[in-house]
């Protein structure tokens, strides 16, 4: 939901494949389409998996963290389109900006997908919990002059009662938002701070309140 409304701030609708967030895009993604980083992933966990996503991307865009933040939101999303339906109109599908369908299915494919504890055991797993953690950071962490993270919220809550947005919301992703919400602030201050730190609490809460 958060990267649909962050899309719908950006109005894209202009040559986004001349754009410099669809060249970020399409850099990330073939950089987890990539042999190397199937290679990787054999040898590494999801979160180590994820903290190289994150560093190379960084690394990348020169180390702006909210245009990196930004082009991780949109690039880790595993949909093209999210359907919606406005008032008195026909459903329609609103399309995100996204590389060729080849990179798409092959970066969609080497997503990390076990980085919880609890995450379902299925093909799928949490790949679509990477959006809404880097959308949550994103929207986080560019909240500097005001409370931007509010402004958001009261954005989707007005958007929801207003629009019917066909998708399921669930604590796991409002979990995922959190996380991104936390790793975002702390990011202000520790420009350190690797997504693994943060997605990692998820875990060594489930087994505290297990014990």
């Amino acid at each position: 939901m958060r990267f649909l409304i962050i899309s719908l701030l950006l109005v894209n609708s202009i040559s986004p494949q001349n754009s410099k967030l669809y060249k970020a895009i399409e850099h990330i993604s073939n950089y987890i389409a990539s042999d190397y980083f199937q290679n990787l992933a054999n040898t590494k966990s999801d979160l180590q998996l994820i903290d190289s996503i994150y560093v190379n991307q960084l690394k990348y865009q020169k180390y702006d963290f909210t245009e990196t933040l930004l082009s991780l939101t949109f690039a880790l999303v595993p949909v093209r389109e999210v359907p919606i339906k406005f008032p008195l109109l026909n459903k329609i599908n609103y399309p995100l900006i996204s590389v060729t369908d080849s990179l798409f299915n092959l970066k969609n494919k080497h997503l990390p997908k076990y980085f919880f504890v609890d995450s379902p055991t299925n093909k799928f797993g949490d790949k679509d919990k990477l959006s809404h953690f880097f959308g949550s950071a994103f929207i986080s962490y560019s909240s500097n002059i005001f409370d931007f993270v509010d402004l958001i919220g009261y954005f989707i809550e007005v958007f929801e009662k207003n629009f019917k947005v066909q998708s399921t919301i669930d604590k796991r992703d409002m979990m995922a938002n959190t996380l991104g919400n936390i790793f975002g602030k702390l990011l202000k201050d520790n420009k350190n701070i690797l997504p693994s730190q943060i997605l990692i609490t998820r875990t060594l809460l489930h087994f505290r309140l297990n014990q």
